[in-house]
């Protein structure tokens, strides 16, 4: 007799207890959800949670996508130049809802001792609208309390502006008009820059330019400067065929008020220069931050370094007016020498002590053109009081007398305050001219 039919009975015995068991779990689970509300109500839970879960992520990217489809942003960084434009622009813009606003005050000290002061009212950090060519613009301006910028320790700042992507030429259009508004305001004037960190930024507001005749200084100074000006700047071949550095050095000496730096201004706006001052004595101010100033300057621009005596006493730094950079001597040598700008580079430095210059600062090269610049001559006390009052004639002859009289110097910047005192009244001019030496004395006849 066969085992084989043995064996399949085995086997279908064998299934059928398999098939039993599932089916009574299945029964149970059946009856647990059908019986028990509990479990159905969380199974339900289960199911309505995960299904909005999967619902919120679709939706996060969705919107996410959406964005990035329909929207862009532009984020204009507080050290790039379009950053103060961009703001100046703004302030003026008509269209505009801001609800956080930073004041900037320009303040102006006028030669006469007056003081002009004008706040702006500039959007402040915090979000603002406009609405610009028909299209709504988000700007966002943010102020970072822990970032600093390391070179001046102000704070790191950013503008973002967003709007729909197909508006997103506009960003070009309002950073021309930005750019174009902020060089009108310049226009026609003298701007001053100083040294931010490793650049050069706008100091104040942009000057009336001077002219050069309302400077008054002795015979022949200022036509014999500006000779020489005028011959450096028409021989820029000249000096690239002989692979000569294509640069200027001037040296202004004498005692203060002489009218050295009311020159260079005059100079400046004559030639249609702005002029960069560099102050010797800033805190961080290293050699190589100092070449890089050097070396980088704003286009048709003086280089003025007042006082240079004040830097160094010889070859040794001194602590007059409290200097304490950590620029060495070598490295200011080393940075004359380096202005090799692509375009004409003048220098102007002035000192009222040229005794305590070293002879390496002086050598050509350095400083081509030297010039004294003193107390009042006689020539320039009737040029001065003939200008402030030009039908005085007889009482200027009268003014000329009292000073040379008086036997001791008088500054261009005394007879201007004593002018300016007496705006209107030349006689008063001429009585108050025996005490202009002696400030005690003339402050009583005020």
């Amino acid at each position: 007799m066969s085992d084989e039919p043995v064996a399949v009975a085995a086997n279908t015995a064998v299934g059928t207890e398999s098939i039993s068991l599932g089916d009574k779990f299945s029964n149970f689970m059946s009856n647990a959800m059908e019986n028990n509300p509990y479990f159905a109500a969380g199974g339900g839970l289960m199911l309505l949670g995960t299904g909005l879960a999967v619902a919120k992520t679709g939706m996060v990217k969705g919107s996410r996508l959406l964005y990035q489809q329909m929207i862009v942003d532009l984020e204009i960084q507080s050290k790039d130049r379009a950053y103060s434009w961009f703001l100046t622009w703004m302030s003026q813009y008509p269209k505009r809802v801001s609800k956080h606003l930073s004041v900037r005050t320009n303040y102006i000290q006028h030669d006469n001792g007056s003081v002009s002061t004008k706040f702006d009212l500039v959007p402040g950090p915090g979000n603002h609208w406009i609405r610009y060519k028909g299209a709504f613009i988000l700007i966002k301006r943010e102020r970072s309390t822990r970032m600093l910028d390391i070179s001046n320790g102000s704070p790191y700042e950013t503008v973002t502006l967003k709007t729909l992507y197909r508006d997103r030429d506009l960003f070009d259009s309002i950073l021309r008009e930005a750019k174009e508004m902020a060089l009108k305001t310049s226009e026609g004037k003298t701007v001053i820059y100083t040294s931010f960190g490793p650049e050069w930024r706008r100091f104040g507001q942009p000057k009336a330019k001077r002219s050069l005749p309302s400077v008054i200084l002795d015979k022949n100074i200022k036509d014999n400067i500006m000779k020489d000006v005028h011959d450096f700047l028409k021989n820029g071949k000249w000096y690239s065929d002989r692979g000569i550095p294509y640069r200027r050095g001037y040296l202004l000496y004498g005692p203060p008020g002489s009218g050295k730096t009311s020159f260079i201004q005059a100079l400046a706006g004559e030639l249609d220069y702005n002029i960069c001052i560099l102050n010797l004595s800033e805190n961080n101010l290293t050699d190589d931050r100092l070449n890089h100033l050097m070396n980088n300057l704003p286009q048709r621009s003086i280089l003025l370094l007042e006082d240079i005596d004040a830097a160094f006493n010889k070859r040794h730094q001194t602590s007059e007016q409290g200097f304490q950079s950590n620029v060495t001597f070598s490295g200011l040598l080393n940075a004359l020498d380096g202005v090799t700008s692509s375009e004409e580079t003048i220098t102007f430095m002035t000192t009222n002590h040229p005794e305590r210059l070293d002879s390496a600062i002086l050598r050509p090269g350095r400083v081509d053109y030297k010039v004294f610049v003193g107390d009042a001559t006689k020539y320039q006390v009737r040029e001065m009081f003939l200008k402030f009052y030009p039908d005085e004639r007889l009482l200027c002859e009268a003014f000329v007398k009292e000073i040379l009289t008086l036997d001791k110097p008088v500054s261009t910047a005394q007879l201007q305050g004593l002018f300016v005192m007496n705006k209107d009244d030349p006689q008063s001019a001429v009585e108050m001219a025996p005490y202009i030496a002696d400030p005690n004395q003339f402050a009583t006849q005020r």
